[in-house]
């Protein structure tokens, strides 16, 4: 057997499930911002990213006579943890204001830009984003 054929080829045929290891935010609409307002009921502050569930009951400003379950990804967990995001930033309960990009689909997902947490004070999931503290919109 020759290794020099043999172990380049079996790491050649693994690069496609290197590559599918990691989604990309394409299902989103990065040019979009939309606001959802309504109750936390799900918080994991996790890699490969955070994820939220909130009860929608206001889109946009716009009431929706039927509460919706919407799915919030976030970034990675330690990117999160250095714009001060923690275990206990949310609650479930907690009535919060998310901002960030929708799915193309249409369907109740969101791409975290910032939240807005009761208190008002707004926090940002990434890095390139201003810091929770920052005085930029």
């Amino acid at each position: 057997m020759n290794f020099k054929v043999v172990v380049p080829a079996a790491l050649l045929a693994t690069l496609p499930l290197m590559a599918s290891a990691h989604h990309s935010f394409a299902a989103f609409d990065m040019s979009k911002n939309i606001t959802i307002e309504g109750t936390v009921t799900a918080y994991k502050l996790e890699n490969p990213h955070a994820h939220m569930q909130m009860l929608v009951t206001s889109v946009d400003g716009k009431a929706q006579p039927n509460p919706t379950t919407w799915d919030v990804e976030g970034a990675a967990a330690n990117i999160m943890r250095r714009q001060g995001w923690t275990a206990q930033t949310l609650k479930t309960g907690d009535k919060v204001k998310f901002v960030g990009h929708p799915l193309h689909s249409g369907d109740p997902g969101l791409s975290l830009f910032y939240v807005i947490l009761p208190d008002g004070k707004r926090v940002y999931q990434d890095i390139s984003r201003p810091t929770a503290d920052s005085k930029l919109p």
